[in-house]
């Protein structure tokens, strides 16, 4: 039998019209938005289906969306019998990762991506950031440059955000900064790419909305994971509730390692991935983290996938 790691995409991922067909098929899909809109008092279903897309793509306003909408996915496909056997999330993914793994309940998932939303939103306002994805570079090549361009700090926040695969790592930090990094990185005959981000994410400019979600998680319990749950912060597997907690405070302002999280996957085993969420970027992103040979690489966002990967479990 295949063993199996469910992996959920962050934002970025959107579109509009996203979830239709699995709303249309699935009453249980219907009955997950419905309460995450209660719990949210977000028009979520609307907004997934209908947009407009700056509302859509409002902090606030994805990271529960996006967060409904792959748990809805993971449902489907769990009560179809397909069970992870470890799970991982790109920074929001993380969310659904914990929600299908029994860590947090429905309630409390969603309560907190609102108030991540919320307070990254006022982070960004307080503090304008941007990321550039570079690609090309070797993780320890980037980090030199970027020591370099920021004089080790000196001239302002500069830094790694995600290191997504072998050839792309995308940096975050002050807009000047950022700017400066992608016309040396040009210049050295490698791309960079600006994100149409508000924020800074994963940098220390996030760290003030780090520390007042640390307080709102105080409140809230976290559960011991039923399948193996790979930290975005250490990118390995946390057993420990009171960890995993710390670390989703963590999460906000530190780097994605999801290039590691991938390569460990696959040391302890794993040879199928399912990408559950909008579109492939994950899926993509693992064929660039490994050797593709021998492992199966799936995604998952339409009850029309389901034959696919029915069948790569099964083979």
């Amino acid at each position: 039998m295949a063993k199996v790691a469910f992996l959920f995409p962050g934002q970025g991922s959107q579109y509009i019209g996203m979830g239709k067909k699995l709303l249309d098929e699935d009453q249980s899909a219907n009955s997950i938005f419905k309460e995450a809109e209660r719990i949210t008092g977000i028009s979520i279903k609307s907004l997934c289906l209908n947009g407009p897309m700056e509302e859509l793509t409002r902090t606030v306003n994805l990271q529960p969306s996006l967060t409904t909408l792959e748990i809805a996915l993971s449902n489907h496909l769990m009560e179809r019998g397909i069970e992870p056997d470890a799970v991982s999330g790109h920074s929001l993914g993380e969310y659904p990762a914990l929600w299908i793994s029994g860590v947090l309940n429905l309630s409390s998932c969603l309560h907190l991506v609102k108030e991540r939303g919320r307070l990254m939103d006022m982070a960004s306002e307080k503090n304008p950031g941007a990321m550039a994805a570079i690609i090309g570079m070797e993780a320890k090549d980037l980090r030199s440059l970027i020591d370099e361009i920021s004089e080790y700090g000196k001239k302002g926040v500069l830094s790694l955000a995600n290191h997504n695969s072998r050839e792309q790592i995308v940096a975050t930090g002050e807009k000047g900064l950022i700017n400066d990094l992608c016309k040396k990185v040009k210049e050295i005959g490698k791309r960079a790419i600006p994100l149409k981000v508000s924020g800074a994410y994963h940098s220390p400019l996030m760290k003030e909305a780090s520390k007042a979600f640390e307080k709102t998680l105080q409140n809230v319990t976290f559960n011991s994971p039923k399948f193996a749950f790979y930290s975005n912060v250490t990118a390995a597997p946390e057993k420990d509730p009171e960890r995993i907690k710390q670390l989703m405070a963590e999460q906000i302002y530190s780097q994605v390692l999801w290039y590691d999280i991938i390569n460990n996957m696959v040391s302890e085993g794993i040879d199928t991935f399912i990408e559950v969420g909008p579109k492939r970027v994950l899926a993509n992103l693992v064929k660039k983290c490994i050797d593709p040979q021998g492992v199966k690489i799936l995604n998952f966002e339409s009850p029309d996938d389901m034959d696919e990967i029915q069948a790569a479990i099964r083979s």
